[in-house]
């Protein structure tokens, strides 16, 4: 394998670990709830921290990726959100939890303005196929969440969902800092050359629109994604009758839907993005309605479902994103965007607490979603109607 192609796989098994540790905590605080004296909706609120830093820090993030290092940082995030997991597996009190969730979000941040625009160099011709093949590595992390915490917490206990976890990152990180340093010795830039080429025209309109629809879809892309183990924990009472069960379930939804990204990473190369966008997003208003009544197989059905629309739309916008961007702003365009959705995406996790302690909580989580869904799919109607062309800078 090249240098380049094994740089590519570390970069998208960094997709994999950041959501993947993002979310680990999703299926642990199942059984957490044992070791605490602290509800299910208690629990899940010390991650608030953590997500708010998810979105919070990719400004810098991106900011030091373009200005001094990207693949610096991406050394760090390795290092970083698995030392940080492993401090959450050594936590004794819910502020020592919460504190080593903060972590893990301060360092998750930097994967999406960086790790993504490292992504984007090169090959402007399958730029949405190289983005949907890295969005399905990141919804491998999703998927990868649910079970390898349910499987480690119940054989071994909940701390080691974090610590197993971390160590595995210590040492990819270590190995990435390897292959760079051979890869800088043998010529390879540090840095992305400066062409000097500005935005392309129609640039406000359609990072305008991407504004809108990241900010709500990752609101829906945050609740789904950590209240779906506690769903098919409620709702697949007949089908899932223990945590690894739901872990399971709640990984092969994950896994199956991961893949569509690969599709509409390819449609976008080939066809306009504007039907293809409006579609996905029509789709989730109906299907997230439907979700707030389902139970059972039709749950697990329609969660499928939700989670193919909802990570269908996740290549579109990083690929217009790249399309209407010159390389050397790339990363601080793409810590803007995900300051934007991971930011305010990151109220979700209150909101599911909050919710849950209601009578019909999840059904009233389920329409909140679908109001935002309806706002992402009126957005897209915005977009420019013509296909963009492939930014050409540095690539």
């Amino acid at each position: 394998m090249s240098g380049e192609r094994l740089r590519l796989l570390f970069l998208n098994l960094g997709h994999t670990y950041d959501h993947l540790f993002m979310l680990l905590y999703a299926t642990a605080v199942i059984t957490m709830e044992a070791h605490f004296d602290l509800t299910y909706g208690e629990l899940l609120a010390l991650a608030t921290p953590g997500f708010i830093a998810f979105g919070a820090g990719a400004l810098p993030a991106g900011w030091l990726g373009d200005r001094w290092s990207r693949t610096g940082m991406i050394t760090l995030f390795f290092i970083g959100i698995g030392a940080a997991s492993v401090l959450t597996g050594l936590a004794r009190t819910p502020l020592e939890i919460a504190t080593g969730l903060f972590l893990i979000g301060v360092f998750a941040s930097i994967y999406h303005p960086v790790g993504i625009a490292m992504v984007a160099e090169g090959a402007p011709e399958r730029l949405g196929w190289r983005i949907g093949v890295n969005g399905v590595f990141g919804n491998m992390g999703v998927a990868g969440a649910a079970l390898v915490a349910a499987f480690l917490a119940e054989t071994i206990s909940w701390r080691a969902a974090f610590i197993v976890p971390g160590v595995v990152a210590v040492a990819t990180g270590l190995g990435f800092r390897v292959l760079a340093n051979r890869m800088h010795a043998a010529g390879a830039p540090r840095k992305p050359a400066k062409k000097g080429v500005g935005m392309i025209p129609g640039w406000q309109r359609a990072l305008a629109v991407i504004a809108i629809t990241t900010l709500f879809g990752g609101i829906i892309f945050n609740a789904t994604t950590v209240s779906l183990p506690k769903v098919f924990d409620e709702r697949l009472g007949g089908i899932a009758l223990t945590t690894i069960g739901v872990g399971a379930m709640a990984s092969i939804v994950y896994a199956v839907a991961g893949f569509i990204q690969i599709v509409v990473g390819k449609l976008v190369d080939r066809y306009p993005v504007r039907p293809i966008f409006i579609g996905i997003t029509g789709a989730q208003v109906l299907t997230l309605i439907v979700a707030a009544y389902a139970t059972d197989w039709a749950m697990f059905l329609i969660a499928l479902c939700i989670m193919l629309l909802v990570f269908g739309q996740i290549p579109i916008a990083d690929t217009l994103v790249a399309r209407f961007t010159p390389d050397e702003y790339r990363s601080r365009v793409y810590s803007v965007k995900y300051l934007l959705t991971l930011g305010v995406s990151s109220m979700a996790v209150p909101a599911i607490a909050i919710l849950h302690g209601v009578g019909d909580g999840f059904a009233t989580l389920f329409f909140a979603l679908a109001a935002c869904a309806l706002l992402v799919w009126l957005a897209t109607l915005a977009l420019p109607g013509r296909r963009a062309v492939a930014v050409a800078p540095a690539e």
